[in-house]
């Protein structure tokens, strides 16, 4: 297959950027076109943010992003130069876990533990929305003050999330740990 000039062009034209990722900048040399995903993984070699489906649809590359819950692989990385970015690297240490990591682990949900990062990082996500009192789907009152969280609504807003082992009953319980202060 013949390559055209324009094609070795796009590939060899790199931009530099500045991402802060848990807290420190790192200078990167990069494609226009590189995914949040790949960056994170291919040039930072934080690997947490796992290519599940690279479609979006999994959820198991979910990152934080000034606080907001994003699939890593429907970004690029360019968009996020000024942005707070955190991956589950970011949360906590093996000495002190963060609370949702904590409860994650008591209340084994996890399996084989592919998708616990995405599943974690968007808990996080997840609860910072609930807390400033969007609706899912699930909500019985969207004009009531304040979301409560049962398990219908923290299935609902998890749902982007994808569990092959299915230890959907397990991550729904330590999320609910969370919200009943039994980590913190």
């Amino acid at each position: 297959m013949a390559v055209s000039s324009n094609d070795v062009k796009m590939k060899s034209a790199g931009i530099g950027i500045a991402l802060t990722v848990n807290g420190r900048a790192h200078r990167l040399e990069l494609d226009p076109r590189t995914s949040l995903l790949d960056a994170l993984r291919e040039l930072l070699h934080l690997t947490g943010a796992k290519k599940g489906c690279d479609h979006g649809q999994c959820g198991a590359c979910t990152v934080l992003v000034n606080g907001r819950r994003i699939n890593s692989c429907l970004t690029l990385a360019v968009m996020h130069e000024d942005d707070d970015i955190v991956t589950i690297e970011g949360l906590g240490k093996p000495e002190a876990l963060h609370p949702l990591q904590a409860a994650f682990v008591e209340r084994d949900a996890f399996q084989c533990g592919y998708c616990t990062p995405g599943q974690i990082c968007s808990a996080i996500g997840m609860l910072a929305e609930a807390r400033a009192g969007w609706p899912s789907h699930a909500t019985v009152d969207v004009a009531a003050e304040g979301t409560t969280l049962t398990g219908a609504e923290i299935r609902e807003r998890m749902s982007g999330n994808i569990c092959r082992c299915a230890a959907y009953p397990n991550i729904v319980a330590a999320i609910r740990d969370i919200v009943e202060g039994v980590h913190r």
